[in-house]
């Protein structure tokens, strides 16, 4: 089957584990048709991210395999992403990258003098995410992306979320980040979308402001990390970026039970398997299993 990497930091991480996460929200959606790679990296900031892609075998960690192949040219300093040149007499390769979610900055936008460990200079952040861009299109050349920018910071949830953690004594009631400081980052991978020609880009740190004026901290469990309300809606999001920007991946409940994973669903993307309303003979089906239903040839 195809794949689709979802690539960040804890938030990502936990994008599985978090009632309702928009990752498993994502395989859900993709089921039968796509796997969905968590690779998500606790505490990682994206200088971290570009060591893990300087070594051939993270990438294939990374990535889930060996390199499909490049069709991107050598990278520069800003490099736009083409578009996966797909024909009949050039199929995918089984198990292609398909999507690429990068989700990366709200370590970076960390407060240079109380958590230098994670900060990353804005500039910096930038070229990173371009870098990062590139070295992913080099190795999954059949990969569209989206592009999402950090979380707004809730300044009340972060401060109550030191004082449970660390209690009256260790709590040291300032803020490492900040919501203005995310907000900066937040609009500068809007800019490398721009740049790079990322028309699915997800700037979390506006749109969760302007869905809820007066309660967005609601999306937020510590001020930071995404509650079971932000997962949703950062799941939401996503696939509506898909079927907006990249329609030959998206896939179509069934409109009587909302679900993605019954032969009433729709998508381009080939489902791996009959489906077992199909089966209708129980002694002769043989043949619904060797018609093409994957990706593999």
């Amino acid at each position: 089957m195809f794949r689709i990497i979802l690539l960040g930091d804890s938030i990502t991480q936990m994008s599985f584990c978090s009632p309702g996460g928009f990752g498993a929200h994502l395989a859900d959606v993709y089921q039968r048709r796509a796997d969905v790679f968590n690779r998500g990296y606790s505490g990682y900031n994206t200088n971290w991210i570009l060591e893990l892609l300087s070594t051939e075998n993270n990438r294939d960690i990374l990535f889930g395999g060996p390199s499909q192949g490049s069709m991107a040219t050598e990278a520069s300093s800003v490099c736009t992403i083409s578009s996966d040149h797909i024909t009949s007499s050039n199929p995918l390769p089984s198990g292609a990258v398909r999507l690429i979610v990068l989700f990366l900055g709200a370590n970076d936008a960390s407060c240079s003098v109380l958590n230098a460990r994670q900060h990353v200079p804005l500039e910096t952040y930038q070229k990173n995410l371009i870098s990062i861009m590139q070295i992913s299109k080099q190795h999954c050349p059949y990969a569209k992306f989206i592009l999402v920018s950090p979380p707004p910071i809730h300044h009340e949830g972060r401060l109550q979320y030191q004082m449970s953690r660390y209690g009256p004594e260790g709590a040291t009631g300032t803020l490492e980040r900040t919501l203005q400081l995310s907000g900066q980052y937040a609009a500068a991978a809007q800019q490398v979308a721009k740049d790079m020609g990322i028309p699915a880009f997800l700037n979390l740190w506006s749109e969760m402001q302007d869905a809820s004026p007066t309660s967005w901290h609601e999306y937020l469990s510590d001020g930071l990390h995404l509650s079971p309300s932000g997962n949703e809606f950062v799941g939401k999001r996503l696939v509506e970026l898909i079927h907006l920007h990249h329609p030959e991946l998206a896939v179509h409940p069934c409109s009587l039970t909302g679900l993605y994973g019954n032969s009433a669903s729709q998508s381009d993307m080939i489902q791996h398997g009959p489906w077992h309303d199909e089966v209708v003979d129980p002694l002769n089906y043989s043949h619904l299993f060797q018609k093409k239903t994957d990706d593999s040839n």
